[in-house]
């Protein structure tokens, strides 16, 4: 069996952990809260984990978590995310030849849209792939065809 975990911080009690999760409405979160509240009351790590649908381990880093940084460190975190392709210089061409699309007779349709993104690729040299074109196809919505302006 694996080592106690030892929670160092102890400005919150467990009443008072359950009475944060009870106004928070991630259920992440709270998860993790209901699980340091129960080993604060003295449940055993596979307890207090099962019970809270996460690993020994898991539980583990969030109190170490708890620990350095309080309950604001136990929430999800994500990254920043991939870096754009574009440019803003090149992203806001691509808004321009989105413009003029819109601007003929006929809406921004496949075939269009297939010239657009030919034309990105022959200047920008940047290849496209679907989530390019559904950048594409949200420009288009976000400016509207020449009678919804």
């Amino acid at each position: 069996m694996g080592q106690p975990i030892d929670i160092t911080r102890t400005d919150l009690t467990a009443a008072e952990l359950r009475a944060t999760a009870a106004k928070i409405g991630d259920a992440a979160l709270v998860r993790r809260l209901l699980a340091i509240a129960l080993l604060l009351e003295g449940h055993s790590r596979t307890a207090a984990a099962e019970m809270n649908a996460m690993t020994r381990q898991t539980l583990r880093d969030w109190v170490h978590r708890y620990n350095d940084e309080g309950v604001a460190g136990l929430r999800s975190r994500t990254g920043p995310g991939r870096t754009p392709v574009l440019t803003d210089a090149q992203m806001a061409e691509l808004k321009e030849i989105v413009i003029k699309a819109l601007d003929q007779a006929a809406p921004l349709d496949g075939w269009q849209l297939a010239e657009c993104v030919h034309r990105l690729r022959r200047l920008m040299e940047v290849r496209m792939g679907n989530a390019g074109r559904r950048e594409f196809i949200r420009i288009r919505d976000e400016f509207g065809t020449p009678r919804q302006r």
